[in-house]
């Protein structure tokens, strides 16, 4: 039996709401009409049919200024909080109309050499799940983004969200066989003057290598990467050193492209995490994949856990 729906006066408008949201975000009537495709007449009546049918007062109105007052700080966050939820589930029943679909941001690297080997295991124990996979470089905003989850590098503390850690990294310093040949690289100080490849999501990595061995910091700012797969290739090609997580750099090492530049690798500050909001509910598609990842999930050896 179906229980009675709530009073309407507690289930305001769609209209009402997202004038109440868009008024907090922007700052203005004005800049929230523009927003919402309104007049600035119908926004403030929307949020006067909002205050009315709720009985209770959230503007401070002076003169042509309109502002939040202390309860309607309070409930925006609610509202907003609630909205979100809404935009998710209906971006997913978009991408995803039957059961089972699963939409999953993934770091580009990390995803091709570590999870993407994995899911065929995965898809011959779970054939009804679908994993839809999204490269993504820096952290998904999951209000806004149609995403169930992700995959992050970082300490593991996002905001809003659950992490599970899936590997921690260990990077090694590499260059091509050809760089190596007639440089001397006897110790860690010896790396401080040569040609130093840097990625973008590691601004720090070779000063904070550098400075684990006792050597001093970089002399020279040397050459910026977006991406592992593009600076991989760039040491490949002799354009410096480069330092690679161990996942990355043993399959060119193996295949003899790279050869070490030093035997010191250092364990970095970060790992990555299978990271998803905590306000997810019950996603069927998620929980099973999530019990399955965790299984996959390496210690510091690389060996699963």
């Amino acid at each position: 039996m179906l229980s009675a729906s709530p009073s309407r006066r507690y289930l305001p408008s769609l209209a009402s709401l997202r004038a109440l949201e868009a008024i907090d975000r922007l700052g203005t009537a004005t800049a929230a009409a523009d927003e919402l495709a309104l007049t600035q007449s119908a926004v403030s009546r929307q949020l006067q049919v909002l205050e009315d049918q709720l009985g209770i007062e959230l503007f401070i109105r002076e003169k042509r200024r309109v502002r939040l007052n202390k309860a309607g700080e309070r409930y925006v966050k609610d509202i907003r909080a609630a909205l979100e939820q809404i935009t998710r589930a209906s971006m997913h029943l978009h991408l995803h109309p039957g059961a089972g679909g699963l939409s999953l941001a993934i770091l580009p690297s990390f995803g091709m050499r570590w999870l993407v080997p994995r899911l065929a295991h995965f898809a011959t124990l779970h054939p009804d799940v679908t994993v839809n996979l999204s490269t993504r470089l820096t952290p998904v905003a999951f209000q806004s983004e149609p995403f169930d989850a992700a995959i992050q590098y970082g300490a593991g503390d996002w905001d809003g969200c659950h992490s599970l850690l899936l590997r921690e990294e260990t990077l090694i310093p590499v260059c091509s066989p050809n760089f190596q040949n007639g440089r001397a690289m006897t110790g860690a100080a010896d790396l401080s003057a040569l040609p130093l490849l840097h990625i973008q999501t590691r601004p720090d990595a070779w000063r904070s290598w550098l400075e684990a061995h006792g050597a001093p910091p970089p002399k020279t700012a040397g050459t910026r990467f977006d991406q592992f797969s593009t600076i991989t290739q760039a040491a490949i090609h002799g354009l410096g050193v480069a330092l690679l997580p161990d996942f990355i750099a043993e399959q060119e090492l193996a295949a003899g492209r790279l050869v070490t530049a030093y035997d010191g690798p250092t364990r970095s500050m970060g790992a990555y995490y299978l990271v998803w909001p905590k306000d997810s509910g019950t996603n069927a598609a998620l929980q099973v994949f999530r019990d399955w990842i965790a299984t996959q999930s390496e210690d510091e050896d690389g060996l699963p856990r």
